[in-house]
């Protein structure tokens, strides 16, 4: 476990990226036009650097993002909460760079008593540190907060969740001195995300049971384990439910019931939710398509991925794999194949392994074996067990065709 915060000095030295201060400041000094940002100049306030900083960050330049704020310092402007907030935000999103910067950086905070402190900060460094999968060092920076509030807790029942730490999260859920929808969220959907959806399903029932009303992420969360279990009575208790509480116009909600019916095999209630709904987005059309598709339904399918190019809004790679797969299903070969070019010709879309396996798929289907391999053998990447079965399956079945004419 990396404790290397802990225990090390404030930051300077201790940065792979960072320069002695003596080199620092000569070459911030006699080399100002080629500073990182030339906006930023050495006497800027707090807010200009810090959003200076923010801009690296977000987009996964945490290298330039330490070398501001080492600049930042050695113009003697003092970093606030915000800035170490910032910081620690951006190693948590790109842990690759991440987990290298952002202990020392957690060290100057330490310095400045902003680690225990500052309740926001510490918070960003229980959800950085669980992201780097350094549960301990998490569980350090928690233990040591002067004060937490609920969002404390709920990023440290979180991380724990995350890595796969179910006890430890559950101890920590039952010493939580006070308990909202959010915090019974993120113990259901963190089972969730683990595949673990009876443990998912169990908690919810105890939510229940403790009298606390989930909101559209815990029914979110809820729908989607009810869809990958098969437990249709839950589905359709859901949406009762989805209806009296007055959920029934959220477009999460409704898209997640689309994609609960169709995998329980319940096409037409997922129509008549589709139907209904206000608005929509690409996610809905996509669902309903895709579902479809996969219960045989290859026609209609297609009218709605037809549908919503007619209503203004452009298919991605979701979209054009439900259309594949309806091709696919109902052996429209060369309707499928044209799909298939206009996905990169006119739409843009450079295909990915799904998108390939489906047009193996709809020459397999088609006993053009010859085809298929062709499509496999030209693939830019490596085929993997679906495009594989998808040929498997298709000599088993010229093989009985050739035993019948025996």
């Amino acid at each position: 476990m990396n404790i290397r915060a802990f225990n090390q000095p404030p930051l300077g030295q201790s940065l792979p990226v960072a320069d002695s201060p003596d080199r620092r400041h000569h070459r911030i000094s006699n080399r100002t036009s080629q500073n990182i940002n030339p906006n930023i100049s050495l006497e800027a306030d707090t807010a200009s650097w810090t959003s200076s900083i923010a801009h690296h960050c977000k987009n996964g330049r945490l290298s330039k993002a330490i070398s501001q704020f080492n600049r930042m310092r050695t113009s003697e402007v003092e970093p606030n909460h915000i800035t170490f907030i910032t910081l620690f935000s951006g190693c948590a999103h790109f842990p690759s760079q991440g987990s290298l910067l952002g202990p020392p950086i957690h060290g100057y905070a330490r310095k400045m008593g902003l680690d225990i402190g500052d309740v926001k900060v510490g918070t960003a460094l229980i959800d950085m540190y669980s992201k780097f999968g350094e549960i301990r060092s998490a569980r350090l920076s928690f233990d040591h907060m002067s004060v937490r509030n609920k969002v404390s807790w709920n990023t440290m029942i979180n991380g724990y969740m995350r890595n796969g730490q179910f006890l430890d999260a559950g101890k920590l859920f039952d010493e939580m001195p006070e308990r909202d929808a959010v915090s019974w969220t993120v113990l259901i959907d963190g089972f969730v995300k683990k595949g673990k959806f009876e443990e998912a399903l169990g908690w919810f029932q105890e939510m229940q049971l403790a009298g606390t009303d989930p909101d559209f992420v815990t029914i979110v969360s809820v729908l989607s384990a009810v869809a990958n279990i098969g437990t249709l009575g839950l589905g359709l208790w859901l949406h009762r439910f989805i209806s009296i509480k007055q959920f029934k116009d959220n477009i999460r909600v409704n898209n997640s019931l689309i994609d609960m019916y169709c995998r329980c095999g319940c096409v037409e209630f997922a129509r008549q939710v589709f139907d209904k709904m206000p608005e929509r987005s690409l996610v809905s059309w996509n669902s309903i398509i895709v579902g479809l598709a996969c219960n045989a339904y290859a026609e209609e399918a297609l009218q709605y991925f037809h549908l919503m190019q007619k209503s203004g809004l452009k298919p991605d790679g979701v979209s054009f794999t439900g259309a594949l797969t309806a091709c696919s299903h109902a052996g429209l070969v060369e309707e499928g194949l044209k799909l298939f070019e206009n996905m990169a010709r006119a739409h843009k879309i450079t295909p990915r392994i799904e998108h390939y396996g489906c047009v193996v798929d709809l020459y397999s289907r088609a006993g053009r074996l010859r085809e298929a391999m062709r499509v496999v053998e030209r693939m830019p990447m490596k085929p993997n067990e679906v495009v594989f079965g998808s040929l498997l399956a298709a000599c088993r079945t010229l093989v009985r065709l050739v035993w019948l004419r025996l």
